[in-house]
């Protein structure tokens, strides 16, 4: 291949040589201060807005959680001028003493059964009142209502109901020819009671969300489902119930805080009793702290739960939001 030359014109000067593209102007002054202004703007308008609710914060949840670990490692009596530091030592304590195991496995069976019979029976009654029914909204109502009841005057309503001799429940298993347990003597009773109890207060805001969560979903696909001949149930399962994951896996979270940190209707029906049948992890440091007077201890029992806490719901983020669905 041959390569033309052309020969360049006396006098015409020589092409400069090709460096890049020429280097970008400054940025204007006037421009530059103004970006600063609106960032410096911005700024405030944040620490305006967040700051109280960060302070807040600070001196009501994160200060005394510090305060808390601090007092694990003492050994304090509540009321006590004088505080001797132990290290670990309560921590220890906690680990071997022979009640340990007993209100571990409370707290758990407590926590399933709770969190567990929440959703199931919150879906189904959520799915009952997402129906075309005479008097939904009233019936919407009255389920949620038991959950803005105060806890200790549910309990100390069920009480009343539980009584082997007089009570509601009584005079229903009798109709049935069945005798009433001893609710309050007997183990494994006392926790069903307090289930049972938990569950009622806490249904109709499971099923609120839940019927939240139904609304939201397309009536288009449902309908599509219809048209190829789907059923019910395999329109719930194949459709309705991966469409729901996000609420669900909002009250999965949410329940189980809330089951952790339950102490109002144990207080109220059982005092953790008999021979520490109902007492969760909650319920043991309000005995530690205020009945015992061991607050180091029960301050170390704390920093156990909030342990706890942390590591369930770390591993929810983890591992179960992998399964939720939000599209």
């Amino acid at each position: 291949m041959t390569t033309v030359v052309t020969p360049r014109a006396a006098g015409t000067p020589a092409a400069p040589p090709d460096r890049g593209a020429p280097p970008a102007a400054p940025p204007h002054p006037h421009r530059s201060r103004l970006g600063a202004r609106r960032r410096r703007s911005a700024l405030l308008w944040a620490l305006l807005l967040a700051g109280p609710n960060v302070l807040l914060l600070l001196v009501f949840v994160y200060r005394p959680l510090l305060q808390s670990l601090y007092l694990s490692t003492l050994q304090w009596n509540l009321g006590s001028p004088v505080a001797r530091f132990i290290g670990f030592g309560n921590y220890a304590e906690w680990l071997t003493a022979p009640t340990t195991g007993r209100v571990v496995l409370t707290t758990l069976v407590f926590t399933v059964a709770t969190v567990g019979g929440a959703m199931v029976l919150g879906l189904g009654l959520a799915l009952l009142l997402n129906r075309r029914l005479r008097g939904r909204g009233a019936a919407r109502t009255v389920a949620f209502a038991p959950y803005v009841l105060s806890g200790f005057a549910v309990g100390i309503l069920w009480l009343f109901m539980f009584d082997p001799r007089y009570g509601l429940i009584q005079e229903l298993l009798g109709w049935v020819g069945l005798g009433s347990p001893a609710w309050y003597t007997d183990s494994p009773w006392p926790l069903v009671m307090i289930v049972v109890v938990y569950l009622w207060k806490n249904l109709g805001y499971v099923a609120l969300i839940y019927l939240a969560g139904l609304q939201a979903v397309p009536q288009d696909l449902k309908d599509a489902a219809a048209l190829d001949g789907a059923s019910s149930a395999r329109t719930l399962r194949a459709i309705v119930l991966p469409l729901l994951t996000p609420t669900t896996f909002f009250l999965l979270v949410t329940m189980m805080l809330a089951s952790l940190q339950s102490f109002d209707i144990i207080q109220a029906m059982t005092q953790g009793g008999p021979l520490g049948s109902t007492t969760t992890l909650m319920y043991s440091i309000y005995e530690e702290s205020f009945v015992t007077g061991r607050a180091g201890y029960a301050s170390a029992v704390a920093t156990v739960l909030f342990l706890v806490l942390l590591a369930v719901t770390a591993v929810q983020m983890r591992y179960v939001q992998r399964k939720v669905h939000y599209s």
